[in-house]
């Protein structure tokens, strides 16, 4: 219960952090909509709350496996646009080198010719997971910011 009120005590935090996090997001290899499957997929979580100086606010992200088939999805939608498509030049390398996208990748993959291997998979997750702690430790800073950051931290370790 406590982890749910002190999650649910930050959403405006979270929704100032999420505009000023875009350039990060437009910087990567995620477009905006599989950014938000991302987030989807990741659970905030704070380690150490009854410690002052080892707290800290952590994206757990086990999750995003069960996620990259439909970010597969996505990016080889925006692949298939083209490169003049929107999204494209955002998702764009992880969908051709990621998967293989497009028709040859689509083929290759119905062949069974893809990767298989999981190595563009775990490359799109380490990724993910790299981009989560670099938001929660944004989200953590401005909680710390604007003084919420104790409260939040004695909320959750009830």
């Amino acid at each position: 219960m406590a982890e749910r009120e002190w999650t649910d005590r930050i959403v405006g935090d979270r929704m100032a952090v999420d505009r000023e996090f875009t350039d990060r997001i437009e910087a990567s290899q995620f477009s905006r909509q599989e950014w938000g499957l991302v987030m989807t997929a990741t659970e905030f979580e704070i380690e150490s709350p009854e410690d002052d100086e080892r707290a800290q606010l952590v994206a757990n992200t086990e999750k995003l496996p069960a996620v990259i088939p439909e970010l597969d999805r996505i990016s080889s939608q925006a692949g298939a646009m083209g490169a003049g498509g929107e999204g494209a030049g955002a998702a764009g390398g992880r969908g051709m080198s990621g998967s293989g996208g497009g028709v040859l990748g689509s083929l290759r993959n119905a062949l069974g010719l893809g990767s298989g291997g999981g190595g563009a998979d775990d490359e799109t997750i380490e990724a993910a997971d790299r981009l989560a702690q670099e938001y929660a430790s944004d989200l953590q800073r401005r909680l710390e910011d604007r003084g919420k950051w104790a409260e939040i931290r004695t909320i959750a370790s009830e």
